[in-house]
């Protein structure tokens, strides 16, 4: 079996993809081959298909994951290919959560069509087949639930939200407890069930070790995903949200020892003055691996904004050290997101993250700002807006009523304070003679 590129790293060696990142990072490839040997950075990407990756951790700019995907009541290959082509334009990472159609056929296609490294929740299918096969979504046994994850690593998955960090004890507590909303985890309440239904032990737990194999055969990433992560701010950091997350930085230990990349997944729903705690918790139970964040959601009511409330948490999240923001967008809590929704959703989260950056990279990202506000400050609007984060929509804005005649812009027009501050400073020129 080929070496993981943790092993690689670890042995003294820098392999090619990791002096291609450094360089397109902007930063040192012996360092990152050090952060990546500690799993504090991870590539994203299966052997199969080396060409699809994305780097993720410490050092790096934040990174925007899209979920894209079929419902059981929306099944639309068309519009799915549709956001994978808004996903190549503004995403880094890309996730199929398809539940309806045939999941292989869309899988495929999606991975083939993507520009990115896709992930996918292997329990989806496991649940979804069994229910079509067997008239319930619990009856599959483990050996199908492996058997699932290894078809999509074969396919090509970069990377899988693994639920194995959820005990069936733990589930059955949280079940019983006052929590507003005790599981919001779609894959996680799939496990659950199928735990209570065979009086069982969750399989990727008990399993943990053969997870790991089957990753490390394909140097995929496992993300570890939080099934009991609150649903609600009233559910936050309680002791099922708390729980999870110490489990998963065991089992985090466990991965990189055997060599196997892996992130952590959370929070969700979280209250606005929890978030840069909620990180810094997870960074020092985990050793500073990867936090790959949902949201986060500061608030319950924002709905069909969602991803304008999420883009607050996620910049506040990602200054504290959060790697990869998975977006939300204004179909959220409300149904499936058109095309159009998700574009909305991912330049909101792509601001969030450049935020971040200009925090957690201090001036490596604030050239960008600087950039932008040296053109804006001299009124030369096509080099400022071709700088702009979506130059095609600001121009349209610039111009849609005419071109301004004038060198302000059709707000301030002739008094705007740019211009007028250029007056006075030339005033003061012609004075100083």
């Amino acid at each position: 079996m080929a070496k993981t590129v943790i092993e690689e790293v670890r042995e003294g060696r820098v392999p090619d993809e990791v002096k291609a990142v450094a360089r397109r990072e902007g930063v040192n490839e012996g360092k990152l081959a050090r952060r990546i040997a500690s799993g504090r950075a991870i590539l994203i990407r299966n052997v199969k298909l080396p060409d699809k990756v994305s780097a993720v951790g410490l050092g790096l700019t934040t990174k925007v994951n899209v979920n894209i995907g079929t419902s059981s009541e929306v099944v639309s290959l068309e519009a799915e290919l549709e956001k994978v082509r808004i996903a190549n334009k503004w995403g880094d990472t890309l996730m199929d959560l398809s539940t309806g159609g045939d999941l292989d056929e869309i899988r495929r296609t999606i991975i083939g069509e993507s520009k990115l490294p896709v992930g996918t929740v292997p329990t989806y299918q496991a649940f979804i087949d069994s229910f079509k096969k067997k008239g319930g979504g619990a009856y599959f046994t483990e050996d199908e639930l492996f058997d699932v994850v290894e078809r999509h690593l074969r396919d090509g998955v970069a990377f899988m939200t693994i639920h194995a960090a959820v005990t069936r004890e733990l589930a059955i507590k949280a079940l019983r407890s006052n929590r507003v909303i005790p599981i919001v985890s779609r894959g996680g309440d799939m496990l659950i069930g199928w735990m209570l239904h065979n009086n069982a032990e969750n399989p990727f737990y008990a399993r943990w070790d053969y997870v790991l194999e089957l990753f490390k055969e394909y140097d995929a990433v496992i993300s570890i995903g939080d099934a009991l992560r609150p649903g609600a701010t009233a559910d936050s950091h309680d002791e099922f949200h708390v729980a999870e997350l110490i489990e998963a930085a065991r089992l985090v230990k466990r991965a990189l020892k055997a060599g196997v990349q892996v992130m952590v997944e959370g929070p969700g729903h979280v209250p606005l003055n929890e978030i840069v705690w909620d990180v810094r918790l997870m960074k020092r139970l985990t050793g500073g691996v990867p936090y790959y964040v949902l949201g986060p959601l500061p608030t319950d009511v924002a709905a069909p904004y969602d991803h304008i409330a999420g883009a607050v948490g996620a910049a506040l999240a990602g200054a504290a050290g959060a790697d990869l923001l998975c977006y939300l967008t204004p179909a959220e809590h409300l149904g499936l997101p058109t095309p159009r929704q998700v574009e909305e959703g991912v330049i909101a989260f792509r601001i969030a993250a450049h935020i971040a950056d200009t925090i957690k990279l201090g001036k490596r990202a604030r050239a960008w700002d600087n950039e932008v506000s040296n053109y804006r400050g001299r009124l030369m609007w096509r080099e400022m807006i071709s700088k702009l984060i979506d130059p095609e929509r600001a121009w349209a804005i610039y111009t849609q009523y005419g071109e301004p005649r004038v060198r302000g812009c059709t707000m301030c027009g002739g008094y705007c304070p740019m211009l007028m501050v250029m007056q006075q400073v030339r005033r003061l020129g012609d004075d100083s003679q």
